[in-house]
């Protein structure tokens, strides 16, 4: 392989698997506290959207705590990672769905100042989240799932600052019950991504060839 241009693989790798050690050790910290925040928050202002995006940081949690475990290992046991994310959101989309029923049935009228003071927060860490893991995305199954987890957030973060403020301006409850229904959609759509991608890998314990260049 000489005159390919590549390092060692085998130091290469060693490297790579540390910074994304480090990367995912910092970002599950960053979740935590982002679950903590919001989910307290959700349950006093009384908002759908603001309980959703709060358990989609906890997904996270556990999901970047499964990546720490599979680092390094074999593409079996990443794949089996990335289902186990996958099976996390398509739970958490299901148990936000009948939370949005039950708000339909019973009805509840969320406090948007703390929603939108909230998701604020949880924007600005989420967005540092998602840059630390930008440059680990096309690595392997396991950190893909990772970054598309990590989008997510920032995708919910803003849909609730922007519910809150409708909700601020009109008094119109249903609006927030309508983004937790759509957040469990975003659930859904990557738990369907993520199992695709995940299943045959675990299955056949094969990736697509990488040359040095990629």
């Amino acid at each position: 392989m000489s005159g390919c241009g590549c390092e060692d693989p085998s130091n290469a790798s060693l490297t790579r698997t540390r910074a994304q050690r480090r990367v995912l050790w910092g970002v599950l910290a960053i979740n935590l506290g982002i679950f903590a925040g919001e989910f307290g928050t959700g349950l006093w202002a009384d908002s759908t959207a603001l309980q959703a995006d709060s358990l989609d940081s906890l997904g996270d949690t556990l999901v970047y705590g499964v990546s720490l475990v599979v680092l390094g290992r074999s593409l079996r046991a990443r794949a089996g990672a990335a289902l186990f994310k996958g099976g996390l959101q398509l739970v958490f989309g299901l148990g936000v769905l009948a939370e949005v029923a039950h708000k339909l049935l019973v009805g509840a009228q969320p406090l948007p100042v703390y929603m939108l003071i909230a998701a604020t927060a949880a924007l600005v860490a989420n967005l540092t989240c998602l840059a630390l893991l930008t440059r680990f995305r096309s690595d392997d199954i396991n950190m893909r799932s990772v970054w598309l987890c990590s989008r997510n957030d920032v995708i919910g973060n803003v849909s609730v600052i922007l519910t809150a403020g409708v909700v601020m301006a009109s008094g119109w409850a249903w609006v927030d019950w309508a983004l937790g229904a759509l957040l469990a959609i975003v659930f859904l759509r990557t738990a369907v991504q993520v199992l695709q991608v995940a299943w045959p890998q675990y299955r056949d314990g094969v990736e697509p060839p990488r040359t040095c260049a990629s």
